[in-house]
């Protein structure tokens, strides 16, 4: 199977999970609920969430067994996004071939759109059917990865490098936390739901974090054309990037050997993931 197949395929029961999760954008009031879902639908690839849904399988359950999970990280990626694209953050005017939510709907309800999207995940993610243990420990690992020591720690100091020279260090520090964090959370979290034992707990989150570092170096190479200073690119050069890449996602398959054929989704994604082309 392709990745575009699974992709499309997990991310049609995410978006019927998100429609149920959010209010309609008529509800009071009409402007914050229309700018919680202009970003959420149509969204992106719903990487995250297949992520969630195939590590749920990797460990021999059904891949709906990590819907709630998968829905909720997906709230949580859509907030970042919108509160990245902010005139006090990136001051980024269009996102997926739109205007962002601050330029349609004003900064003030973007802030607060962002804010709602936040609670919305974990409200989801309480209200799962799931064993609480399960549940805990995946919203645990969530709120980590939201959190000061993670994403918003790892934009922190994004802002604060636009003035710098980074080393490759500094910048694969933001990028593991910025966009690693979360993406391990998703296939730890999926797992987790699914049964996972401990060991493969583990094993999983050092492959979500190796793949989460990569897939951040792939958009670096894809976007080489810009000037952020917090880019693989722009200190390692493109062909250094790529390799980095490379290595990271080597490491990161070797940590799926033990999960034999189950895993071949989580496979096919993070080579998906690291060598897309967009």
């Amino acid at each position: 199977m392709k990745a575009e197949a699974i992709l499309q395929a997990h991310a049609a029961r995410v978006d019927r999970l998100l429609e149920e999760a959010l209010p309609p954008a008529s509800a009071p009031p009409p402007e914050l609920h229309a700018a919680m879902r202009h970003l959420l639908f149509p969204g992106g690839k719903r990487l995250r969430p297949a992520l969630a849904l195939a590590a749920a399988e990797a460990v021999g359950a059904t891949p709906d067994t990590a819907l709630p999970l998968a829905a909720a990280v997906e709230l949580v990626h859509t907030y970042s996004l919108v509160h990245d694209d902010l005139p006090c953050m990136d001051d980024d005017v269009e996102r997926r071939g739109r205007p962002t939510v601050h330029v349609l709907f004003g900064e003030a309800v973007a802030v607060l759109a962002g804010d709602a999207l936040l609670a919305a995940a974990f409200e989801l993610l309480a209200g799962a059917g799931a064993p609480a243990e399960r549940l805990l420990g995946a919203s645990a690992d969530l709120a980590r990865a939201a959190g000061s020591l993670a994403l918003v720690g790892g934009q922190v100091d994004d802002l604060r490098l636009q003035e710098a020279s980074p080393s490759a260090k500094e910048i694969e520090s933001v990028h593991a936390r910025k966009s690693a964090a979360l993406i391990a959370a998703s296939i730890v979290g999926g797992a987790r739901l699914g049964g996972g034992d401990a060991s493969a707990l583990a094993k999983l989150r050092r492959f979500g974090e190796a793949v989460g570092v990569a897939f951040q170096i792939a958009d670096d190479l894809l976007d080489e054309d810009t000037d952020g200073a917090c880019s693989s690119v722009r200190v390692l050069g493109p062909a250094g990037a790529r390799a980095r890449a490379e290595e990271l996602l080597a490491s990161a398959l070797g940590e799926l050997d033990a999960f034999g054929a189950a895993a071949e989704p989580l496979r096919i994604l993070a080579r998906y993931a690291v060598r897309r082309d967009r």
